[in-house]
């Protein structure tokens, strides 16, 4: 019997780690491909490069304008992220601490537009700002992430803060705090793993998101990283070696802040879970 665990143990994980490597493999292509020319990725996709050389890198950071991409898209995820965070928790703090009736009616309103697809909403979305002539700025697109993102963001709040000791808010206040005091001297910090959860969850999808940002941002100077890299890809088409050092450059920041993060995804989102 245990010869028979011991062997479907192993064959268990050898799945396992074959899925991985079946999972992984587009990334390792991209990754050598991207230090070969265009004639070793034709007569030799799978290989290893005969030489690893930075010169498709550099060559696409230049051609791309990587500053000024990666500045909009950081600027655009950063100020997204923290209205996300910040507040959609104060809207969530306000549901559960006040017995209103209409605090409920528009947290299940919230929770229900989330099963709204944004391909529904997109073209009447373009068309009203349009005509209002508000796109093609980039705090029109922040403000549009923080509308997409604030539903999933209260949903999770609201189930953490309900497990928050009233009695904490009451001792603070005794002390003289105000309500605003109370929420981010007292419950704000108590919301941390949620919050790098949301965090982390927001940061990659607005990070590499592409849509949103093609029908909003229609000038050179305003594109994220997607874009810039999507409007790269159809100048250089042939040249395939450049195309694979320009996804990576992409796709670098954001794996790098997903690496350091990774270990609160999980744990943030079953403590809003088990607590709602």
């Amino acid at each position: 019997m245990k010869a028979l665990r011991r062997a479907l143990s192993f064959l268990r994980h050898l799945l396992l780690y074959g899925l991985f490597a079946v999972y992984l493999s587009p990334f390792f292509l991209v990754l050598i491909n991207s230090f070969k020319s265009r004639r070793e990725i034709l007569s030799n996709p799978f290989g290893l490069p005969p030489a690893w050389s930075l010169q498709n890198f550099t060559t696409a950071f230049q051609r791309m304008g990587f500053v000024p991409a990666f500045m909009n898209s950081l600027v655009i995820t950063v100020c997204s992220v923290i209205g996300i965070a910040v507040f959609s928790a104060m809207t969530a703090y306000l549901f559960v601490r006040t017995d209103w009736r209409f605090n409920k009616l528009m947290f299940f309103a919230m929770v229900a537009s989330m099963l709204i697809p944004f391909q529904a909403i997109m073209i009447p979305l373009v068309r009203i700002y349009g005509g209002l002539n508000l796109l093609n700025n980039r705090w029109i697109l922040i403000y549009m992430y923080l509308g997409f993102g604030s539903s999933f963001a209260v949903f999770l709040y609201h189930g953490f803060i309900k497990s928050i000791p009233k009695e904490l808010e009451e001792a603070a206040m005794i002390d003289g705090c105000s309500r605003l005091q109370v929420f981010f001297l007292v419950v704000f910090p108590l919301l941390k793993s949620t919050t790098l959860s949301l965090i982390i969850l927001n940061v990659l999808w607005i990070w590499n998101d592409f849509l949103l940002p093609s029908l909003v941002l229609i000038s050179a100077n305003n594109r994220t990283l997607p874009l810039t890299t999507f409007y790269f890809h159809g100048t250089y088409t042939s040249d395939y070696g450049l195309l694979m050092a320009a996804l990576m450059l992409t796709i670098l920041p954001v794996i790098i802040f997903y690496t350091g993060l990774q270990k609160h995804i999980i744990r943030g989102v079953m403590e809003g879970a088990i607590k709602a």
